[in-house]
């Protein structure tokens, strides 16, 4: 991995990157501070989890404008996290954004890119949608002003919902302003600048507000120190680290999944696909950094690259330039920061929450089948009632569940005839082995142990009729099988065996004989009925064949 900073700067480029760094460096301040918000941590963590882990992973992304950031995601995993219950709780998130970053370089040299491709569709399309309600849910409190008490979002939401006496006015106002704002501005050429005009403006409502009215609207100050100046570095923790691998684990999985979406869908700068295994680096060094300077964990996100480019960004330089407008903003307006208004933070981030829900999304899963309906269902059921670090493993589980049911369901049998002029025609096989006939069976799909059920169910019968019959199973384009199927083999041969019968297998790969070896099939039917094949297509099957028919007609005299 060559990093060559020359690439990172030219003249002619440097007004426009200039520009869409202004642009994401002003829209990261409420930005990263909802995100802190969500977390339910100290807000300013979402800040520096912004300027530190997107500053730290440009150096190392392949990706050009993949803006590394605390998503709403892995913002509701961490609060989610535990990390109440740990003696220092700040330093515990310090720990778990390290430890976060850890994984991820480690999946990234490992070129572990390639496996984000096995998340089935209907998990993240459950899981995001549930996301997207977990975000709503979780900001009603900063919304109404009410103080919900309850186990987890479910029951918090309950309990707000049935004390709306106790609701603020004001804070109401300020959350609905904020979010009207932002519906408004955004298909303006304003754009995501009307997060920062929303939140601006819903703030200063709130301190008329709450000049004029006896019950005040929270704000920033009021649950934290906003310092002027940026945090000093500080170590992990290492006797936190065995309670937060776990999060940590399900950190790195969501945030290596929306990079690798990042780096599918923002363009880089020559043109060239990007190199997951190096975003999923950049991310990890991001995560390092973030921690090492009292931020959250961070992870590619689709909105800020979006926004980034859609700015004119033309090189990386733009990130960097992004980091430093955050960083001036800390120094010089800090006093403002504090004036920030919470319900306003809150509506921003319900907005979010419901641009996370794809109802289109939804229903074409739900027009795919009643399994992957399920499979998303469980996952939006698991993720809304379940911590969200178990919510993912889970997720992963019914992916693998997901997955594997699919597969051995795609397992067929053919039958091939062989033609006089050598010709090899597919069929259905009969539902009977007819006696006195060679019959040629062709598997497809991929034959492992979960498959096993569904081959032997497409297998023919094996009846008194069928003496004086052999078959010919042909496992070419086979390059492994479990010992179950060598099972389900072994018993076909048995059954064909009682009836006066014999079974033969046609396999061109080694270790696909060797597995039958090591199953016992060659021990059940003899060396002599596996046939080796060769480059040449058909040959070995013809010579089975031939071969087959001679036994045959000798058992008829």
């Amino acid at each position: 991995m060559r990093i060559d900073p020359k690439r990172w700067f030219s003249r002619k480029t440097l007004g426009k990157d200039a520009s869409a760094g202004l642009v994401l460096g002003v829209e990261a301040v409420p930005d990263g501070l909802a995100a802190g918000l969500l977390a339910g941590v100290n807000p300013l963590a979402g800040l520096y989890a912004y300027l530190f882990g997107m500053v730290g992973a440009a150096v190392f992304t392949s990706s050009a404008f993949m803006a590394v950031q605390a998503t709403s995601a892995m913002a509701l995993v961490v609060s989610d996290a535990g990390l109440d219950a740990t003696p220092d709780p700040d330093r515990a998130l310090f720990t778990l954004a390290i430890l976060t970053g850890i994984v991820m370089v480690v999946a990234g040299l490992l070129r572990a890119g390639r496996l984000v491709a096995f998340v089935p569709t209907p998990v993240m399309t459950g899981f995001i949608t549930a996301i997207g309600v977990n975000i709503i849910l979780g900001q009603l409190s900063n919304f109404t002003g009410y103080a919900a008490r309850g186990a987890n979002r479910l029951t918090k939401t309950f309990d707000v919902l049935l004390h709306i006496g106790q609701w603020s006015i004001a804070s109401i106002v300020v959350g609905t302003i904020t979010i009207l704002i932002i519906v408004v501005l955004r298909p303006t050429r304003v754009g995501s600048l009307g997060l920062v005009v929303a939140v601006v403006v819903g703030s200063v409502c709130a301190v008329v507000l709450n000049i004029w009215v006896g019950d005040p609207v929270g704000q920033l100050r009021d649950i934290v120190d906003v310092p002027r100046g940026l945090p000093a570095p500080v170590l992990p923790s290492v006797a936190d680290i065995p309670a937060l691998i776990v999060p940590a684990i399900s950190l790195a999985f969501i945030g290596l999944v929306q990079g690798a979406a990042v780096s599918a869908g923002i363009p880089t700068v020559d043109g060239r696909p990007a190199d997951a295994n190096r975003d999923f680096i950049g991310q990890g060094a991001g995560n390092l950094v973030a921690g090492l300077f009292q931020g959250m964990p961070v992870g590619g996100s689709m909105s800020g690259s979006s926004i980034i480019v859609q700015s004119g960004a033309k090189t990386r330089l733009a990130l960097f330039i992004a980091g430093a407008v955050m960083a001036v903003v800390v120094f010089v307006a800090s006093d403002l920061v504090a004036f920030v208004a919470m319900p306003a933070l809150a509506g921003l981030l319900m907005v979010v929450g419901f641009g996370a829900i794809k109802p289109s999304r939804v229903y074409s899963v739900i027009k795919s089948g009643p399994l992957p309906t399920s499979i998303m269902a469980v996952t939006f059921g698991l993720t809304l009632i379940i911590p969200l670090q178990f919510a993912v493993l889970a997720g992963v589980g019914l992916g693998i569940i997901l997955y594997v049911a699919q597969q051995s369901n795609h397992v067929r049998v053919r039958a091939v005839d062989i033609a006089a002029d050598g010709r090899l025609r597919e069929s259905d096989p009969p539902p009977v082995v007819r006696g006195g006939e060679v019959l040629v069976l062709q598997p497809y799909g991929s034959l492992f142990f979960a498959s096993s059920p569904i081959l032997e169910k497409q297998l023919p019968e094996v009846r008194r009729e069928s003496r004086n019959a052999v078959v010919i199973v042909r496992l070419r384009g086979t390059d492994q099988i479990g010992l179950s199927l060598v099972d389900v083999l072994r018993r076909f041969a048995h059954r064909l065996a009682d009836a006066g019968s014999s079974l033969k297998v046609v396999a061109t790969e080694d270790r696909v004989i060797d597995q039958l070896e090591a199953g016992g099939l060659l021990d059940d039917i003899g060396e002599r009925n596996i046939y080796k094949g060769t480059e040449w297509v058909g040959a070995t099957l013809r010579q089975a064949y031939a071969e087959a028919r001679d036994e045959i007609d000798r058992g008829a005299r």
